[in-house]
């Protein structure tokens, strides 16, 4: 197998902890080439990991022939971005939410799929071995069928994980275009989605900036979910968790409860009705105070590599980011959204 040349567009935070470590780490890849508007941001980077550095990343593109790229831009960029490395010729991996549109997320998958090449959305909580765990266990069927649940994920906020602090492009609705729930909720709906099997029917939510100043975008979500195959549950939101952040979801089932992540944050809990109880650690989640692999990048370069296509393909994306568009259509109408 010849190296994948990869070029990684948007050197900030997430680039530079997550996405460009793990593909030096992996054995099929060469670094080529990133592009950041401050392209000092970009030297850097080509500096510790080889390669060349942009400014622009049309300029990237027009310059390097590249198998892949990593999308790691503020969320309005992420589909021109990923269209037009689509369109010339490379493999896409894209930060969630993977658009802020379902429009342009449509837009996407179409330009993947006219290149013939993959496209897929950086829904790392899916590949977490807790989460993974949980799968495995509830497929299994000892927990019979999930009749309700919740699911929540919050922190500080951005301000302590942005390379630009306070002052990030996560603040500035023109860039973000949603705040918490782009950020943490979609990743919810995309786990639950993933977790149950089963599609979001229909969600009320409640969206709003409570804490944060001088920004537009939401600060959190409270949002309630009935999935096509009868569960109820609710999916939190928040960037406003100053102590003692969450990355929980609880099932409560037929046969039993399952909790994920509700103790130290990275163990199952099985309570079944007959009183047994099991706890299994099989590693632990990726936070922001510690960088364990994500699994994200790996996972790609070996669609690439296997010529499969990716699990959390662009059409997976464009369902998780349908629910929370919903939810902030609920929180604008005062109305339940069916999808």
């Amino acid at each position: 197998m010849s190296t994948i040349k990869v070029a990684v567009l948007g050197c900030g935070a997430i680039a530079q902890r997550r996405h460009i470590p793990e593909y030096a780490a992996n054995e099929h890849v060469e670094l080529v080439a990133f592009a950041d508007p401050k392209l000092e941001r970009a030297q850097e980077m080509a500096d510790t990991y080889g390669g060349t550095a942009y400014s622009s990343y049309e300029e990237l593109l027009a310059q390097e022939k590249v198998d892949a790229v990593s999308v790691c831009s503020p969320n309005y960029l992420h589909a021109t971005m990923s269209i037009a490395a689509a369109k010339a010729g490379a493999h896409v991996l894209v930060e969630k939410p993977m658009a802020c549109t379902s429009e342009e997320a449509e837009q996407m998958i179409e330009a993947a799929r006219a290149s013939k090449v993959f496209l897929m959305v950086g829904h790392n909580q899916r590949l977490m071995p807790p989460h993974v765990k949980a799968k495995e266990i509830l497929d299994s069927g000892k927990l019979g069928k999930v009749l309700t649940f919740r699911t929540a994920f919050g922190h500080p906020g951005p301000e302590a994980w942005s390379v630009d602090g306070r002052n990030s492009w996560f603040f500035r609705q023109e860039e973000a275009s949603m705040g918490a729930m782009g950020d943490l909720g979609v990743h919810k709906s995309d786990f639950i989605r993933f977790l149950l099997q089963d599609e979001v029917a229909e969600v009320g939510g409640f969206i709003d900036t409570l804490h944060k100043s001088d920004t537009k975008v939401d600060d959190n979500a409270a949002c309630i979910l009935r999935m096509k195959g009868g569960a109820i549950g609710t999916l939190v939101a928040s960037w406003t968790q100053y102590k003692g952040g969450d990355n929980s979801t609880v099932l409560w089932c037929e046969k039993g409860v399952m909790k994920i992540g509700t103790v130290e944050g990275d163990e199952v809990i099985v309570e079944l009705i007959d009183g047994t109880v099991e706890t299994y650690k099989v590693g632990a989640m990726a936070t922001n105070e510690k960088q364990v692999p994500s699994g994200v990048i790996d996972a790609f370069v070996d669609s690439i590599v296997t010529k499969t296509p990716p699990t959390i393909s662009g059409e997976e994306g464009l369902r998780s980011l349908n629910v929370i568009l919903a939810a902030f259509e609920s929180q604008r109408t005062g109305q339940f959204i069916k999808l």
